[in-house]
């Protein structure tokens, strides 16, 4: 199916690891309708989660700040702790723009700010704070030039796969112009793009012991002490961060047969009322190094997306279904404000409605 690709489609694929066999496995799904918005849904009995399943991020001064605090300087002055920032997807929803070396607030880019963040705390605690950075076919080129026009350091860069979009009956999906249709397949490409790399044995090799994974348009989601203390102190291998909702939707943490885990949106039932789910994924994680160096059977994701009017297909994974394999703290942090972590940026509409919070954001942490 994949013979007679433009030179240049074929180069990209095969520069972002496509794989033809893994590719034609997931088409004849789509095909035969294995894979279809019905097989998104899980299979189970889904429960909210206790409210012993969440943990509460405490604020200065509350019990269990303190140590939280201190386990986290200790971590990351011992070089323990290295930063993960998901730079990857489509480069679309801002008219094609890589919304990574987009300016934010004051003239300063959505990974300038992330990274001087992170830059301002190494140098308030004399540590090292190792940053990787997961581009995709759609932004890597951007990035490497943004990273060194802005003189943002070194970090480590990889890439995550590529795809090619389907039909609903599993034909390739084509373009205005005739060509095939690429995509990035999902963050769910973290754990094998971070081994498949090198990234993974260079963290490693650096003494590195948690690494934090996050979104580069949430800049509250930036490397804080006492979330990394939290994390050590639970004994579980994987914390992801959730909010209280207002309004949201979308993945959630939700016991299913009895086994609490992450879903996303799609996975869940129609008859499930998410209102009765007081929190929402933020997409921020905590990670024991050993949790990243292995393969999960993350489930794939049938998504229907409009292209020009035209429906394509697309086979995603997320890397927070990890949840489901391993035991994982729900840390509910707060999400506005001072302290905030989430201040997520889709559209140009969201980057202009969120100016106010995100000075406030930056004026607590001066870079």
């Amino acid at each position: 199916m994949i013979d007679g690709l433009d030179r240049q489609t074929a180069e990209t694929l095969e520069r972002f690891g496509f794989e033809p066999d893994l590719f034609e496995t997931l088409r004849t799904r789509v095909a035969t309708g294995d894979l279809s918005p019905e097989s998104n849904v899980v299979q189970g009995v889904i429960e909210p989660p206790r409210a012993e399943d969440l943990t509460r991020l405490p604020a200065s001064g509350e019990s269990g700040y303190k140590d939280a605090y201190a386990a986290g300087v200790d971590a990351l002055r011992r070089n323990e702790v290295a930063q993960v920032v998901l730079a990857g997807g489509m480069a679309t929803r801002f008219g094609g723009v890589v919304k990574a070396a987009l300016p934010a607030v004051a003239g300063k880019s959505f990974l300038e700010i992330k990274l001087s963040l992170t830059r301002a705390l190494e140098s308030s605690l004399a540590a090292e704070i190792s940053v990787a950075l997961m581009t995709s076919f759609a932004t890597d080129d951007v990035i490497r030039a943004h990273v060194a026009e802005r003189g943002l350091g070194d970090p480590l860069i990889f890439h995550q796969f590529v795809s090619l979009r389907l039909q609903t009956d599993g034909e390739l999906f084509h373009d205005g112009g005739g060509g095939a249709s690429l995509y990035a397949p999902g963050h769910g490409d973290l754990f094998q793009a971070l081994r498949g790399s090198g990234v993974l044995a260079a963290l490693r090799a650096r003494g590195v012991r948690v690494v934090t994974v996050s979104n580069v348009d949430n800049l509250g989601a930036r490397v804080e002490p006492a979330v990394i203390g939290m994390h050590l102190r639970s004994g579980r291998p994987v914390t992801c961060e959730v909010a209280r909702k207002d309004g949201d939707m979308g993945g959630a943490p939700v016991r299913v047969d009895g086994r609490l885990q992450l879903l996303e949106g799609p996975r869940f039932p129609k008859e499930f009322d998410q209102g009765l789910v007081p929190v929402f994924n933020t997409n921020t994680a905590l990670f024991d190094l050993d949790a990243l160096d292995r393969d999960y059977d993350l489930t794939w994701l049938y998504v229907q997306k409009d292209a020009g009017g035209r429906t394509a297909v697309q086979v995603e994974r997320v890397y927070h279904e990890v949840s489901a394999f391993l035991p994982t703290t729900y840390l509910e942090v707060p999400r506005r404000g001072p302290r905030g972590r989430f201040f997520p940026i889709k559209t140009p509409d969201d980057l202009e409605r969120a100016q106010d919070d995100l000075r406030e954001l930056l004026a607590a942490s001066p870079i």
